[in-house]
């Protein structure tokens, strides 16, 4: 059935403006079909509610989805997330698998920071434990961990072979636990890394900010478990009511920025030698299999290795602020629960076939019995981190345990953008949205106002509805709620 105003739950102006045909053909997910344009080769997905559909009407991101499905060798749909929004090329919440060893690989396809990701910390006391010392411990965190564009750590003899070896090697370059590499995804590590595929400019740009958290919507927030939803896999991945937690979100900072620019550059320039016609240059590909696309794939995992190791190195210093706020034996039973990574793309085998399956602003959700599931989760699901905003919530989730995979074993990675960063400032001054959050108890450490005024909440739409259509929907389940104690932020 097609997507009519009158069975619209908000906002009938928005979709009028719409020049495709949007079916519900699930309660959750709506499809524009393959032969809504003579170019597409998949149909175009997205899971969704009626007042998400008004949010996501607002901007370019369901004529991106269905440019993603245009691209060669892409199987099944082209999917968007409940938390999709306008990107560069591929819209961010969006995933496309091509199958290889024909299709291609798309540099906008995981977008300028490489292996953006969130890494989850749980520490061995309760809100209340922690109690006065939450704001020494925010300030002790921002103190140690760099925040804002640009900012570098000091430079050391030998960081040029460290860099070398954490392009190749990922966190466990610098991880300081063991148990650290074991609770990441893919030991956070991508197999195929070549330093070599990394520009000197990449490098240059790279160099001194391992251990930093960047500008933008990353943060490094101190958090408290609100609300357990699924006990047994609460209880696998170490989590109680009331438990204080630390949320890092960073990628591969400048590093990962420049390797994407290198590579949309070369792709643009090569289209043409492939037969491919694209309805947006931003989308630039090459056949994964060609020099282009391999070369690529190498930079990619050696930018997201860089990310992985970047976390780790957060993770930490964080845990030397809580040693130095809460003593020794508090930072020493400082766990990491999961880190996981939601803009890479990643070879992997679905439905008897091998594809390159593209997530950007996307998060893998292997089910329950998934060998690529830590053994202590196993029979939970892997855990998945969703961040939301500054002063609302975050969730953990964890793949299905029961019914088909479904989207190639993903979900959302965050709220999703509802407003751009200047309409947000146009909406509220930072030092007023200071003043909101400190007013609600949450302790707010960033240099800039306006950085803080761009990553507002009203920015962003309902994460507590995003998490509800895609446990709907199959994709993956909830698990626990986690609300902001204090964050910094660049």
């Amino acid at each position: 059935m097609a997507w009519s105003s009158s069975e619209r739950e908000a906002g009938p102006e928005r979709m009028s403006s719409w020049t495709f045909e949007l079916r519900r053909v699930e309660e959750t997910l709506f499809e524009i079909p393959a032969d809504a344009r003579p170019d597409m080769r998949v149909p175009a997905r997205v899971f969704a509610s009626g007042p998400l559909l008004d949010a996501i009407a607002a901007d370019r991101s369901l004529e991106q989805l269905q440019n993603v499905a245009t691209l060669p060798g892409i199987v099944e749909a082209a999917y968007a997330m409940p938390d999709i929004h306008q990107g560069y090329g591929f819209p961010v919440g969006g995933l496309a698998a091509m199958e290889l060893p024909d299709g291609v690989v798309s540099p906008g396809g995981v977008g300028y920071d490489i292996n953006c990701g969130v890494r989850l910390l749980a520490l061995p006391l309760s809100g209340e434990e922690l109690a006065e010392r939450r704001t020494a411990l925010v300030h002790e965190i921002s103190r140690s961990v760099p925040a804002g564009a640009g900012k570098t750590t000091a430079t050391r003899r030998g960081d040029a072979d460290r860099l070398e070896r954490v392009l190749r090697e990922g966190s466990r370059a610098v991880a300081e636990r063991s148990d650290d590499v074991t609770l990441t995804e893919s030991e956070g590590r991508i197999d195929g890394a070549d330093p070599a595929a990394v520009s000197e400019r990449a490098k240059q740009r790279g160099s001194g900010q391992l251990g930093t958290m960047g500008s933008g919507n990353h943060f490094v927030e101190v958090q408290r478990v609100d609300d357990v939803v699924d006990r047994d896999a609460a209880d696998a991945f170490g989590l109680t009511p009331g438990q204080v937690t630390v949320l890092v979100h960073s990628g591969s900072r400048g590093l990962g920025h420049q390797v994407c620019g290198d590579y949309v550059r070369l792709m643009d320039g090569v289209l043409a030698r492939y037969g491919i016609e694209l309805p947006d240059r931003q989308l630039s590909c090459a056949p994964a299999s060609s020099q282009e696309g391999r070369a690529y794939l190498a930079a990619m995992a050696a930018a997201a290795n860089f990310a992985f190791a970047n976390r780790q190195e957060i993770a930490n210093r964080v845990r030397r602020a809580i040693e130095r706020v809460l003593g020794r034996e508090t930072a020493e039973r400082t766990r990491q629960v999961y880190d996981v990574a939601h803009n890479v793309a990643k070879v992997e085998r679905h439905d008897g076939r091998q594809v390159l399956v593209h997530r950007k602003g996307a998060t893998r959700a292997f089910p329950a019995a998934s060998d690529d599931v830590p053994e202590p989760y196993r029979a939970a699901g892997q855990p998945v981190l969703i961040p939301g905003s500054m002063g609302t919530a975050s969730w953990v989730l964890a793949g299905a345990q029961n019914g088909p995979v479904r989207a190639f074993a993903t979900t959302c990675h965050g709220a999703g953008r509802r407003l751009s960063r200047t309409a947000a400032k146009r909406e509220v001054a930072g030092a007023e949205l200071r003043r909101q959050l400190e007013s609600r108890g949450i302790v707010v450490r960033s240099p800039s106002n306006k950085g803080l005024a761009e990553e507002a909440p009203l920015a962003y739409k309902d994460v507590d509805a995003v998490v509800a259509i895609v446990e709907r929907a199959g994709l993956a389940r909830r698990v626990a709620r986690l609300v902001p104690l204090g964050v910094v932020k660049g």
